[in-house]
Formats: structure tokens, C-alpha cells, sequence
């Protein structure tokens, strides 16, 4: 099978997903080679990625290869009262582990792209494919997935939603039949032209979004009014050959859900469409804690072949945007491209309105960037793997059963009351390694069990988003009853520390604006600048080349009151918000 990529449209891509301006090389379509040819990539996966240019990677960025890392973090056992069994770990861990003090993470203020690499191999996230711009999700930075998965998945179906499949090969000429969607994709389409070693005799595009071929299958299942609406989603991957690619944020190749509907009416497609967001806008902020801005997008950043594209909006903790989901009213754009109709209760023929919407693996990035600090991850109790690591702590060898059965029972009470629990039981590593590997983790409880805690019928319970001695109580009961409801409660309590912590960094950053200039400032600082607006798509490009800021929405909540558009002077109706973007 040959692989290539489509480079002969010089086209402005829209939005989905949004990018800063880049240069599409124009070339012909390679004809006679048979490997996987990429366009150049200035990027961080430009390197070739074979196994001797990730160790080169990782020894540049001071990265450590799993179980052998230490970690930037102020050691939690420093912090620790100075009891005996504490205070000897801690010396021992010294001892035992010097990689313990070495400072393997970038700090975010120092290089906030360098951190997020190394938080992202460190809590053992990602790594590298073997193809430019590719990556590995492992297990722990998929189970992250799989928590927004199971979150979704419930949540689709309330709303009538049905998971299915489509497949990823899908023949060129559906591409070409609706305008600006091949525009709007074109740069970056992947190509299949030999397969079982001969020329194919048309061109098949790997996925990267099912519109065209969706609608080719509505056109076989939908006749009448009866037939609809017709709602279903699929979870897949999608192939986008980008020019400038980041870890989950941005991958040649990426998972996502992505649903498609059919309706008789535009109001009902226009339902579906704002429905669609406010279900990604429930889900980042109760389960991700991440307090986005939902509105509608500018016409130069919708979808290619929509008519309205709404979006969820994050500031991340280096205060760029990231488009963390959108929902597309397709209106009848692609319905008419394929012929798409149905006979309405009148006996007349109707072309079906249409919405498709998403969200991708970025949004695992996008938890990353919002809520991790020097030490690594920050992970919301209600999304992360792991809720609560249990690290059991001895010295001599006649205490270790009595530590371990506690830390088992302890173990035992908590899964029972439905959290999600790790014992690390290991003894091939310090207490002191521990507390810093499961801080890189991000998770957002760590209980320690040392001798006196099974003597006194206690346990030490720290908080990974309260560092320090702050953070951690002693004495905590391990009886059944008191212990899980101390430890609900403070999850709870973390949960929402965390959203509250994202409002206020989100609100502090963004800066209301009344003119250009002020804008220009505004987004100099770093900031997002938010006001009227009601100029041209040429202004709007204007903004985009001068300062590197791009509208990232109308938002649904405006101010009241008259308006001045901020570039033209004119009368305006709503306000926007611009920034630079991922």
C-alpha cells in the first residue's frame, strides 16, 4: 500500500483543528514510491524518530527512561515530621536513590514546551512512533482517555446517541463533491494509491473526518420523515498530515469520537448542534476542571463545510488557547453535495439537515497544560486513573506484615467504596522514590502507612494540590466508615480547588480591549484581549498576521449594552475574544 500526502492546494485551512499560519509546499502527488512520504515538519517530532534519536531526545531534555527517573519535585518526605521511621526513610532514600534530587523536569516558567515533554514521557503519558509526528499513548495516558471515553459515552446515549463504525479509507471523489470541505482539508490529506501491489484506480483518502462517507451511508438508510433523526457517533482515528505537530496536541495521527446526525428541520439540526457543545462544556468543567468559553466561531475559523461551527475554548497554564471540542451545524452543505433526502409528511423531497461534532485525544494535553505544575501531572480526582496510592512504610523486617496487611485492608476499604486505588507494595524502591513518582502522576491522594500509623489505627493522607506540609493531616482513622468519608471528601474538595484555581487563572488573563492598539498590547503580554467586534474577514486576517492572535469565539455569554467595534469604529453586536492559539 502507498501512502502519500496531498500538497497541491495553497489553500487557507479552517479551524478544525486550529493551528498558527503555516506554508503548504506545493509538489505533484508521488507516482512511483512505495514508502511513507511526509512533508517537512518543523516540529518537535522533526527528528527521525528511531530508537537512538528518542535516547538522544531524551538525554537533551534531562528525560530518564521509565523506573530509573527522578523527579523535580521538593521530596514530600522532606516535609515530613521528624519521626523516627520518617526521618530514617528519608535519609535512606537519599542513599539509596540519588536520582531523588536530580532535576529531571523543566520548570514551567523557565520553558513551558520543555515541561510539557517532560511531564508527558516522565507520568509515562506517551512516547514517540517510529514515524515522524506519530506517537505511542501508554497505558496510564490512555486510561486518561478512557475516563473522558466512559464520561461521553454515557452522555451520548442519554441524548439518543448510538456508537457505530465507519471505515477509514474513503474514495477521493467523495472528497471532491463538497467544495470547501476538500479546501479546507487538502493540505493535509494522506492518500492511498497502490494496494496489493497495484495502482489503484481511484485515490482513497485515509479518514481524517467521516462527513463525505457518512453521507454517503445516510443517502442508503434515510427515505422518509420516519428515518429521522438519525443520530450516531463513532470513536476512530483520524490521519491529518501536519506541518507542525506537539505530543496530544497535535499528531498526524489522533483519536477522537466523532458524531453525525440527520434532521428534517434546521431548527432541530441547530438543537443538536448547541446541545452538542453544552455537553463538552458540562463535561470539561465538572470532570476535567477545565473552565472553558463556549461561543460561536468567526466565519474564517468555521469548519470547512459548515455553516456554523461552536467551540470550547481553554486558556492553558502558558495562557495560549487551545480548541478543546467543537459542534459543526452543517446545515444542508453536504446533504445536497450527496443527494441526501427524504420524503417529508407532505410527500415532498427534502435534503436533511445535518450537525457533526468532536473531541480528541488533545484534550488530554489540554489537562496537562491546565492544572500541571514543576512536580508534573495534576490530575482531577473524577478523570484520573488512580485516585488514591497507598505507600506503605517500614524499616525492619518484623514490620513489614503488620504495614502491609493495614495497607491491604486500607486498600481493601477504599475499592470497595468505588475509588479507584493503587497499594504500591514494591520494595525494590524507597518511600521517598514513591512519593515522587505518584506526585509525577498526578494523583490526587497519597496515603502513608508506616509502623506507628498500625499501632495508633491511623493513616497520613497528603494532597497532591496542596504541596508540602500543608497539605498532608496525620491521624486519620482507619476505620471503614471514617476513613471513606474523609477521603471522599477530599477529593471532592480537590475537584473543586481545581476548577477554582483555572477560573481564576482564566479570568485574570483575559483583558477587555476598545481598540486595536489596546489589542495589539494585550495580546503582546501574552494575554487574551476580549472585545466588540464587527469588522471584516480581511480584518479579521489583518488581526491574525499582525499580532499572531486569531478570534477563538463569540462567546454565548455577552455584555450588555452598546457596542463599538474595536478596528472599524462601527456599531457591533457582540463581543469576541483573540488569541494565540495551539
Amino acid at each position: 500500500m502507498r501512502v502519500s500526502t496531498l500538497g497541491t492546494f495553497p489553500l487557507q485551512k479552517p479551524h478544525l483543528p486550529e493551528e498558527s499560519s503555516k506554508t503548504v509546499t506545493k509538489q505533484p502527488l508521488p507516482e512511483m514510491v512505495s514508502s511513507l512520504r511526509l512533508l517537512t515538519l518543523t516540529s518537535l517530532f522533526s527528528p527521525s524518530f528511531t530508537r537512538r534519536t528518542t535516547v538522544s531526545l531524551r538525554r537533551r531534555l534531562h528525560l530518564r527512561p521509565p523506573l530509573a527517573a527522578g523527579f523535580s519535585v521538593q521530596s514530600a518526605a522532606s516535609s515530613l515530621p521528624e519521626t523516627e521511621d520518617r526521618l530514617d526513610h528519608k535519609k535512606s532514600s537519599r542513599a539509596q536513590d540519588p536520582a531523588n534530587t536530580d532535576r529531571v523536569i523543566t520548570p514551567r516558567s523557565q520553558d513551558f514546551n520543555a515541561w510539557y515533554l517532560d511531564v508527558i514521557a516522565n507520568a509515562e503519558l506517551a512516547d514517540y512512533g517510529p514515524v515522524r509526528g506519530t506517537m505511542v499513548i501508554r497505558p496510564y495516558g490512555y486510561a486518561i482517555w478512557e475516563a473522558i471515553q466512559d464520561y461521553l459515552n454515557v452522555k451520548f446515549k442519554e441524548t439518543g446517541h448510538s456508537n457505530m463504525y465507519f471505515p477509514q479509507f474513503i474514495p477521493y471523489s467523495f472528497i471532491e463533491k463538497e467544495a470547501s470541505h476538500v479546501e479546507g482539508f487538502s493540505p493535509e490529506l494522506a492518500l492511498v494509491t497502490i494496494g496489493g501491489g497495484k495502482e489503484l484506480e481511484e485515490k482513497l483518502v485515509v479518514r481524517p473526518t467521516s462527513e463525505t462517507i457518512v453521507n454517503h451511508m445516510f443517502t442508503q438508510w434515510i427515505h422518509s420523515y420516519r428515518d429521522l433523526p438519525l443520530l450516531i457517533n463513532q470513536w476512530a482515528n483520524v490521519t491529518r498530515w501536519e506541518m507542525r505537530t506537539k505530543p496530544f496536541v497535535r499528531t498526524l495521527e489522533f483519536l477522537w469520537q466523532e458524531g453525525h446526525t440527520a434532521h428534517a428541520t434546521p431548527e432541530e439540526a441547530e438543537k443538536e448542534a448547541l446541545q452538542m457543545i453544552d455537553v463538552y462544556t458540562e463535561f470539561a468543567y465538572e470532570q476535567a476542571a477545565i473552565p472553558v468559553i463556549a461561543g460561536r466561531k468567526s466565519k474564517v475559523e468555521t469548519f470547512a463545510g459548515a455553516d456554523k461551527t461552536y467551540t470550547i475554548e481553554a486558556m492553558m497554564g502558558d495562557r495560549k488557547a487551545l480548541q478543546a471540542g467543537t459542534s459543526h451545524n452543517l446545515g444542508q452543505n453536504f446533504s445536497r453535495a450527496f443527494g441526501t433526502q427524504f420524503t417529508d409528511e407532505n410527500g415532498q423531497r427534502q435534503h436533511v439537515w445535518q450537525t457533526s461534532w468532536a473531541i480528541s485525544t488533545r484534550f488530554v494535553g489540554g489537562i496537562i497544560m491546565t492544572h500541571g505544575d514543576d512536580s508534573g501531572l495534576m490530575l482531577p480526582p473524577r478523570i484520573a486513573p488512580i485516585q488514591v496510592v497507598i505507600v506503605p512504610i517500614w524499616k525492619k523486617a518484623d514490620e513489614k506484615t503488620g504495614v502491609l496487611n493495614a495497607a491491604s485492608s486500607v486498600a481493601g476499604t477504599l475499592k470497595t467504596a468505588g475509588l479507584k486505588v493503587k497499594l504500591d507494595d514494591a520494595d525494590q524502591r524507597t518511600p521517598g522514590w514513591k512519593f515522587n513518582f505518584w506526585e509525577m502522576k498526578g494523583v490526587p491522594l497519597r496515603i502513608e502507612i508506616g509502623p506507628r500509623d498500625v499501632s495508633s489505627g491511623s493513616v497520613v493522607i497528603s494532597r497532591r494540590d496542596v504541596p508540602g506540609k500543608q497539605g498532608k493531616v496525620f491521624g486519620i482513622s482507619m476505620e471503614p466508615s471514617i476513613l471513606e468519608a474523609y477521603v471522599k471528601d477530599r477529593l471532592d474538595e480537590i475537584q473543586s480547588s481545581l476548577l477554582q484555581r483555572a477560573i481564576s487563572f482564566r479570568d485574570s488573563n483575559i483583558v477587555d480591549v476598545s481598540s486595536y492598539e489596546e489589542l495589539k498590547e494585550v495580546i503582546s503580554l501574552g494575554k487574551w484581549a476580549r472585545g466588540p467586534w464587527s469588522a471584516s474577514d480581511a480584518d479579521e486576517l489583518r488581526v491574525k498576521e499582525e499580532t499572531g492572535a486569531t478570534i477563538r469565539c463569540f462567546p454565548f455569554e455577552q455584555p450588555q449594552g452598546t457596542k463599538t467595534c474595536l478596528m472599524t469604529g462601527n456599531s457591533a453586536k457582540e463581543v469576541a475574544i483573540f488569541a494565540k492559539s495551539y
